[in-house]
């Protein structure tokens, strides 16, 4: 058994400094220190608003049903 050291980026563990190959089992272990503190920062940080906005043309929808001859 190995150790590598990684680190989490937008939920993935992303090891650093080594190639695994594909299909590899993993066991990823956490300090309670590290845990704590990635906890805290979440906390402060707070959920990610993302905002989309839409704005339709009117020439799209006149393409989808088109004129009534067809």
């Amino acid at each position: 058994m190995r150790a590598y050291k990684g680190v989490v980026e937008n939920g993935v563990v992303v090891v650093v400094g080594a190639r695994l190959p594909e299909g590899t089992i993993v066991t990823v272990t956490v300090g309670e220190g590290e845990l704590l503190r990635a906890r805290i920062a979440g906390v402060l940080k707070g959920p990610r608003k993302v905002r989309i906005r839409l704005k339709p043309t009117p020439g799209m929808a006149m393409q989808a049903h088109g004129p009534a001859g067809d």
